[in-house]
């Protein structure tokens, strides 16, 4: 950890008087890996044209560097100039023919290109002179191939990276993704059950082991896998922090929040790990904990939306509605296509009482995900509530077109339906809610709590128990 603090205080230092220098109007000297230092922390900010202006800079002192060239390519391909990225790799490749880099960062802008099959073709040149990187190669081949969706040929381009390296986590994970997609995720046990027999003290092979059966939700498993790995080696972090999601899903908040911190005490913090932190916080009930976390999460990385809407939802659950709603606008700017930020912004909004900013929000969430029969239910029950059953009653009928036989959509529609005085297709609703799920009609007297009203109700529902017994 001290290690990593002194680090990180030297990379600030340096971006600190490279900055000082661009102020000054003065260029000043910088070696390669202080520039790639430099370039770096603008990457990871996405700040990409201060990356360009600073790789500019850097090739300006160091011409021929190809690894600066390669850089530059890759910022000016997330600039999307990609013809101009690739005059500048053509050049690199004149320069040094048999650099693999270079060859490996063309393949990646002709895939950004959609041009999967040259990328291909250009990889299996580099295997007929490579002797590093197969790994890599392969690797780059499988993801070409994913995106054109022959998860057959993936496969076994992945198969042939972890063949030359067990540990390209890449490959492992892209394999388990594209094994799963091909519904050979099962069948596939075998093949990382061989590694085991092959090295049973290979923590990797244990690891890989844990993400397979994590991935086919057999928690027990992955969890006894991943304890293996850290019997061999108990420094091993990704094996810790996959440890503890496989014990949030088993709901062991307090054993998954030993495994996040001691990812934290072996690789430092990352935006990942604070996030999980503050959700093992969050579902143990320790909101103000888990919201601290959620917090760290987005200081750590401002476009990480999950630690946005984790702040939200600690504060949701602690009915602060406003600070909430923030949290969850956040959220939502930076990925508007999740449904459940719309979701939860429309239910603050509605707690707040902007309804029309709730509907509009609803309508959102709806568009996003219609097969999501919560947003349905919320966004007719604030019609319901304002005393326009009708409007509700059109909304319902929306989300019923793909689920037409429902329970708590049948259960909903007949009570908006009493409301609106047609009782007539009330009572069918209710029947066919009956005949799907008896034990669901409880929720009628959540919504007539009148005594009168509760006892016609349970009338004609103990007169359906006993006509269908």
């Amino acid at each position: 950890m001290s290690h990593e603090f002194r680090k990180r205080e030297e990379e600030e230092e340096l971006i600190k008087r490279y900055e000082e220098n661009l102020r000054a109007n003065s260029i000043g000297y910088f070696d390669i890996d202080a520039y790639e230092v430099i370039v770096d922390h603008y990457m990871e900010k996405l700040k990409f044209k201060k990356a360009l202006a600073a790789v500019n800079q850097a090739t300006e002192q160091f011409p021929f560097s190809t690894g600066l060239i390669a850089i530059k390519a890759q910022i000016l391909s997330n600039l999307e100039q990609y013809e101009e990225a690739l005059e500048l790799l053509e050049m690199a490749r004149n320069l040094h023919p048999m650099d693999i880099e270079v060859y490996l960062s063309i393949g990646s802008i002709l895939s950004l290109q959609g041009k999967h099959k040259e990328a291909i073709s250009l990889y299996e040149e580099i295997l007929s002179f490579a002797d590093d990187e197969k790994d890599d190669i392969y690797y780059n081949i499988g993801l070409a191939y994913q995106s054109l969706e022959e998860y057959d040929k993936a496969i076994d381009a992945y198969k042939k990276s972890i063949e030359e390296n067990i540990n390209h986590e890449g490959s492992l994970y892209e394999l388990a993704f594209c094994l799963d997609i091909a519904g050979q995720l099962e069948g596939s046990l075998s093949y990382y059950r061989k590694f085991i027999d092959e090295d049973p003290y290979s923590a990797a092979a244990w690891y890989n082991l844990g993400i397979v059966c994590n991935k086919l939700e057999k928690f027990d498993e992955a969890i006894e896998a991943y304890g293996y790995a850290l019997a061999i080696d108990d420094t091993f972090a990704s094996a810790h922090f996959n440890m503890g999601n496989s014990l949030m899903n088993l709901e062991k908040y307090k054993e998954a929040l030993e495994e996040f911190n001691k990812t934290v005490e072996i690789e430092g913090p990352s935006p990942e790990v604070y996030c999980c932190i503050g959700a093992a916080y969050e579902n143990m009930g320790h909101f103000d904990l888990g919201l601290k976390y959620f917090q760290k999460s987005a200081k750590l990385d401002s476009l990480y939306d999950e630690a946005w809407f984790g702040a939200g939802s600690c504060l949701e659950k602690q009915e602060k509605w406003y600070q909430a709603l923030h949290f969850f606008n956040k959220a939502i700017k930076i990925n508007h296509l999740n449904s459940e930020y719309w979701k939860a912004a429309a239910h603050a909004e509605f707690k707040i009482g902007n309804t029309i900013s709730s509907i509009s929000a609803y309508e959102e969430a709806a568009n996003l995900a219609p097969e999501d029969k919560e947003i349905w239910l919320n966004w007719s029950f604030i019609y319901y509530e304002q005393g326009e059953p009708d409007k509700a009653i059109d909304v319902l009928s929306q989300g019923m077109v793909d689920a037409p036989k429902e329970p708590d959509f049948l259960y909903r529609m007949a009570i908006y339906l009493v409301e609106s005085g047609q009782f007539k297709e009330a009572f069918t609703y209710l029947e066919n809610a009956l005949i799907l799920d008896f034990e669901g009609h409880t929720i009628l007297f959540e919504f007539f709590p009148k005594l009168e009203t509760q006892k016609a109700l349970y009338k004609i529902i103990d007169q359906f128990r006993k006509e269908n017994s």
